[in-house]
């Protein structure tokens, strides 16, 4: 059975520096689990790994399409499984590595995803009626038509609740009940990392006031500049969303990076709640402690013959 380490966890826990020190100790490759990081020219927003970092180790769905394509959950299972079929031929061990609880549950529980195309019309009116009503208004749907998935989903997050409209609307059946599962023939280690709500917090806002220093007011000015509107699905990612609001004049810039950071806290606690701490599949380090070690040696000795997965 084909093997691959995941590290999962909330933002700015440190899940980047971790894969870095296991891909160059275990002759590994990075697949990112990051549904922002898939972007060209948004670097510093979506904490991209740097060129240096690039070069250092392979990594994998990172700068794959422009800002104004679409891109589906489906499409991204399909290449992250392409990745780590590749990765794995070439005798490697692939690291699943990211904070996005949907795409890394769907390539290790092998979530049969529907294939539902994007319906542009229908998207365009979800999007007027989050223009005119907020997104408030089509959450309050989803909960009606689907509570399960509401559960699942950042209210704020209006790709994802018009996603789950979307497929609800063209199907009659709720986006939570299209996940059907068919385990992937992947023996997974998936290895948490975590931290006391203070120290993330902190975390959080130290790395956010780095963004801003290393130029992101710069860089949603050069998106839009090449022509993407502050209105598309890939800028409504966190501090795109709040810069883009600075630079229309509708707040001072202390108060974007305050939204910044408190919005940030609010995504923490909603990827806790897909890596939950009482999931026996997940072997949880805290990250006050020095867990290079003890993770290295778990993983040294998950990718050794004859070692079961923590994946049933």
């Amino acid at each position: 059975m084909r093997r691959v380490a995941v590290i999962v966890g909330p933002t700015a826990v440190g899940k980047s520096q971790l894969a870095l020190h296991l891909a160059q100790r275990l002759d590994g490759e990075i697949v990112s689990a990051d549904s922002r990081q898939i972007y060209r020219y948004m670097d510093i927003g979506t904490s991209k790994p740097s060129p240096g970092e690039r070069a250092l180790v392979p990594h994998h769905l990172v700068d794959i399409i422009d800002p104004d394509q679409d891109f589906t959950l489906a499409l991204y299972q399909e290449m992250a499984y392409q990745a780590i079929a590749d990765i794995q031929r070439r005798g490697k061990l692939p690291l699943l590595v990211g904070g996005s609880g949907l795409y890394v549950w769907s390539v290790v529980e092998g979530w049969q995803i529907p294939r539902v195309p994007p319906q542009l019309e229908l998207r365009r009116e979800m999007e007027a009626r989050v223009d005119s009503e907020g997104v408030e208004a089509l959450y309050r749907e989803l909960e009606e038509a689907d509570p399960k998935a509401a559960r699942r989903i950042d209210p704020h997050n209006v790709r994802r609740v018009i996603r789950a409209l979307e497929v609800w609307r063209l199907t009659g059946v709720p986006f939570s009940q299209l996940g059907r599962k068919e385990a992937p023939s992947l023996a997974a280690l998936v290895i948490g990392l975590t931290t006391e709500r203070a120290d993330l917090y902190h975390r959080i806002d130290t790395r956010v006031d780095g963004m801003i220093e290393q130029g992101l007011v710069a860089e949603v000015r050069g998106l839009v500049e090449r022509g993407y509107g502050l209105d598309l699905p890939s800028m409504s990612g966190l501090g795109y969303r709040q810069i883009g609001g600075f630079l229309r004049g509708e707040m001072e810039l202390s108060a974007a990076v305050q939204q910044v950071k408190f919005t940030t806290h609010r995504l923490a606690r909603h990827q806790y709640a897909w890596f939950k701490a009482g999931d026996e599949r997940i072997r949880w380090f805290d990250v006050r402690e020095k867990v290079e070690g003890p993770v290295t040696r778990l993983a040294d000795k998950f990718t050794k013959p004859g070692v079961k997965s923590h994946i049933a």
